[in-house]
């Protein structure tokens, strides 16, 4: 029993050692004869002979279908937002001046008198 277990033991070792090799010179030598079978040269200038796409010939085609300054002027036509006369609406709907006044009259951080205290604090130390 001893024997066959070893034995078998010895055939999956040589084996597995032995394949990789076998198998990676096979591959080395399908890959020769493979890279020999095409001519990559010939297939690049046989794709770029077939119909390829010409993107700056087409960039023109699609822009002469389109009147962008018509498009602008048109969009413009349409209920456009007026910025100006939005902010002015706006601005004049706040009073920013009394809006600082009541920001100011909160507890408000007077930062003078903080930096006084902390320098006093520090000086006692």
């Amino acid at each position: 029993m001893k024997r066959t277990v070893l034995f078998i033991l010895t055939a999956a070792i040589a084996t597995a050692t032995v394949s990789p090799a076998f198998a990676a010179s096979n591959f080395r030598e399908l890959r020769e004869e493979n890279l020999n079978k095409v001519d990559f040269d010939q297939l690049r200038e046989e794709n770029l002979d077939k119909d390829a796409i010409n993107f700056d010939q087409l960039r023109e085609e699609n822009l002469n279908k389109v009147d962008f300054d018509q498009l602008r002027e048109e969009n413009l036509d349409k209920d456009a937002v007026n910025f100006d006369q939005l902010r002015e609406e706006n601005l004049n709907k706040v009073d920013f001046d009394q809006l600082r006044e009541e920001n100011l009259d909160k507890d408000a951080v007077n930062f003078d008198q903080l930096r006084e205290e902390n320098l006093n604090k520090a000086n006692q130390i």
